[in-house]
């Protein structure tokens, strides 16, 4: 299918959206609003999408989905994919590993880093990859980018060593090959998973671990291929025969028999006392509740399940023996936004209440007044040197910590 743009148009759409981004704080740089002024967004996109869509500055497209409807590949948001390259601190002259190919950001890379730079962009999939170098092709970018079809966790051999590494798809971990091939003072950006909480993180070396320089809150297709992670899911039933499943990242109970019927009888509610002013973002109580919650995992319902038909609930819950607690809001007194609370199912739902209750409160005291930093700790680093006040969270090549500051 010939795409046919109104070029004047998007040109205008363009210069709309980095006026947006600019005064978001998502471009800061000259370097990045170049390029995201030069780059044609919707050549890079299906075909009838439409242009009020490809400049949406938090428009995800997908281009490919799996059998059963599930995104394969997206073009990701202009806000995130300006944030990545402003977090790569990327100059003319460097040479970039980009890992999840799609075109569109490898044609900014290259915008940045100049003819003197160099692009490698992979994709395990070569349906992608093809789409990927079709779009360069056509846009002129096809001979300062090296489009591949590679599984990332074993790196591309021959190429490199790299300036940076940015990761467009989720990773579980990383992949040993990449500080392999990164360059002692490059840096790494990554949307990393952490117990189904996904963070962007921009990692720099520091002695024989990585530190976080910045992150920023988004959600990205899941890795596939040797570094792909899959969740433990157990579904419950209710009444109907209706299902609602429980996807366990790490931390799975043993066996959740005892869930048998833990949604026949009526839900109880439980309040924390503690609110979230109207548009105030709380994405870090979702990452406190993965990182501080035993048994957490994230929830999803049929259709037609009381879940399903409920307005104000975050699919983020916890498991205590024969209990379900899940995120739930309600306004708060005097209009002052929403408050946090659980609902809760089964002989045990109270105990599982009271565990989110918990750390929904502990929270409020200490995670949301400061964000947390994070720390990469490669199998073989020297674990010693991890602060006290960190917590840990093991992966397969490593373990990631977190620390909040005055954390108690």
């Amino acid at each position: 299918m010939v795409q046919i743009v109104d070029t004047d148009r998007a040109a205008e759409m363009r210069d709309a959206l980095v006026a947006e981004l600019r005064a978001q704080g998502k471009i800061v740089s000259e370097a990045v609003e170049a390029a995201v002024r030069r780059v044609p967004r919707e050549r890079f996109m299906p075909a009838d999408t439409d242009l009020t869509v490809a400049y949406g500055h938090d428009n995800s497209v997908v281009t490919k989905r799996d059998q059963h409807g599930r995104a394969m590949s997206s073009v990701s948001a202009a806000y995130i994919q300006a944030v990545m390259l402003e977090l790569a601190e990327l100059r003319p002259g460097m040479t970039v590993l980009e890992v999840g190919s799609g075109g569109l950001n490898a044609a900014y890379i290259a915008e940045i880093v100049g003819p003197e730079g160099r692009v490698v962009s992979i994709d395990i999939d070569p349906e992608v990859i093809d789409r990927a170098a079709t779009a360069l092709d056509t846009t002129g970018y096809s001979s300062r980018v090296r489009v591949l079809v590679a599984d990332a966790e074993h790196g591309v051999p021959d190429e490199g060593p790299f300036d940076a590494i940015i990761v467009t798809v989720g990773a579980w971990d990383m992949a040993p090959a990449w500080l392999d091939q990164l360059r002692p003072d490059g840096l790494l950006v990554l949307p990393l998973i952490m117990n189904n909480v996904t963070r962007v993180v921009a990692f720099r070396r520091d002695g024989d671990h990585l530190a976080s320089t910045a992150t920023e809150v988004a959600g990205f297709v899941p890795m596939q291929g040797d570094g792909s992670h899959a969740d433990q899911v157990f579904e419950v039933s209710d009444p109907a025969d209706r299902k609602i499943k429980l996807s366990f990242d790490s931390g799975a109970p043993r066996d959740l028999i005892q869930f048998d019927g833990v949604l026949y009888a009526g839900a109880a509610e439980f309040w924390s006392g503690v609110t979230v002013g109207h548009g105030i973002s709380f994405a870090d109580l979702h990452l406190w509740l993965a990182w501080y919650l035993d048994a957490f995992c994230r929830l999803s319902a049929d259709e037609g399940t009381e879940l399903a038909a409920q307005k104000r609930w975050l699919p983020f819950a916890v498991v205590r023996e024969a209990g379900l607690a899940y995120l739930v809001l309600r306004d708060a007194m005097q209009g002052a936004g929403a408050e946090f609370g659980a609902r809760a199912y089964g002989h045990d739902g109270q105990v599982a209440a009271a565990a989110l209750i918990e750390q929904i409160q502990a929270w409020d005291r200490t995670g949301r007044h400061t964000p947390p930093t994070f720390a990469y700790w490669p199998t073989g680093s020297d674990r010693s040197q991890i602060p006290a006040d960190a917590t840990v969270m093991n992966k397969t090549h490593g373990m990631v910590t977190i620390s909040w500051p005055t954390i108690s």
